[in-house]
């Protein structure tokens, strides 16, 4: 069969892909990230880090050591969402890809990550296959799910990869540590907001995609190893983790599906509690208390920010039901 002329019609368009990589005193991390970034066998078109106010050097290791990397720096901290944010603004790209600065992506990564979105206008966003820096056989995500008791989690999270996630497969969204975004559907949906302050950006930006009808496809070729919670230490994440569990089902899961579910909802989070309480001599699981008690004061704010969320929904509750997963 003869191969398609590159003026082809049918042949997919090329786009324009932005990399951005937040980072918060993470010159430590940063070399290993952009050493390979630089080895990638599809180069972004523009590679953006936003030096979320670092006070480690951060801003000298760059530009003594990658001059290609455009630098934006903050004057102070905004967490997360405030650096991605700022990065996708100051960035052209119709693709946009999130790296966190704690990880390496090996060489492939970002050409296969992109292509899906170049073929399948219809995807919004594709997910890597994630796995642990200094465990690599180990899986640290498979791309995001969603269960049907209100509980986000990583597919295939700290088990061995042995192939079980190979496939190309539609999920639930993408962990933003290593993802990329169509920049007209991240327009459309508000983009990142930094409602939850810290943890799960991601998983509500997954929800506000689909409830649109855009689609996230997990690429198993697409590679990165992460050292996971090296920029943000476990007591943070177990307290944003339990507040931010409740915050996103009060906003972003439609009414049908909370009625449907209701009992799974009160099981799974009450067997999360109970852990919590069993290992309450735990500094992270008082963290993770700390977090549901933050949750349950802030459930009022979430419900009202539900019905700007909810009324965007332009998609079936039968397509949104195929993507819980059974945790």
């Amino acid at each position: 069969m003869t191969a398609p002329h590159p003026s082809d019609p049918s042949r997919p368009r090329r786009l324009r892909v932005s990399l951005v990589i937040p980072t918060y005193n993470g010159a430590h991390l940063l070399t290993t990230c952009l050493a390979a970034v630089a080895r990638q066998t599809r180069r972004p078109d523009e590679t953006v880090v936003v030096d979320d106010a670092s006070t480690d050097g951060t801003a000298e290791l760059l530009a003594g050591r990658f001059p290609w990397v455009r630098v934006v720096r903050h004057k102070r901290n905004t967490n997360f969402v405030g650096a991605v944010n700022t990065g996708i603004q100051e960035t052209g790209g119709e693709i946009v890809v999130l790296l966190n600065n704690d990880t390496e992506p090996e060489p492939g990564w970002l050409a296969a990550l992109v292509a899906p979105l170049e073929a399948d206008p219809s995807l919004g966003a594709t997910a890597s296959k994630l796995l642990l820096f200094d465990r690599r056989d180990y899986l640290h995500s498979a791309g995001d799910a969603f269960s049907p008791g209100g509980v986000p989690f990583n597919r295939g999270a700290w088990t061995r990869d042995v192939g079980q996630f190979d496939a190309l497969t539609d999920v639930f969204g993408a962990c933003g540590g290593a993802a990329a975004y169509r920049r007209s559907a991240l327009v459309e949906v508000g983009g990142f907001e930094g409602w939850l302050v810290s943890y799960l950006e991601d998983v509500d930006l997954s929800w506000r995609l689909q409830l649109k009808g855009y689609g996230c496809r997990f690429v198993p070729q697409a590679r990165v190893y992460h050292v996971v919670s090296a920029t943000e230490g476990s007591l943070r994440s177990s307290y944003y983790c339990g507040r931010n569990f409740l915050l996103v089902v009060a906003s972003d899961v439609p009414g049908p599906l909370l009625r449907k579910h209701w009992r799974a909802v009160v099981r799974e989070h009450g067997a999360l509690v109970v852990d919590a309480v069993r290992h309450a001599r735990e500094p992270a699981a008082r963290a993770r208390l700390r977090g549901y008690a933050s949750g349950i004061l802030a459930l009022p704010a979430a419900l009202r920010r539900r019905q700007r969320v909810q009324a965007s929904r332009r998609v079936p509750i039968e397509r949104l039901e195929q993507l819980l997963t059974r945790r």
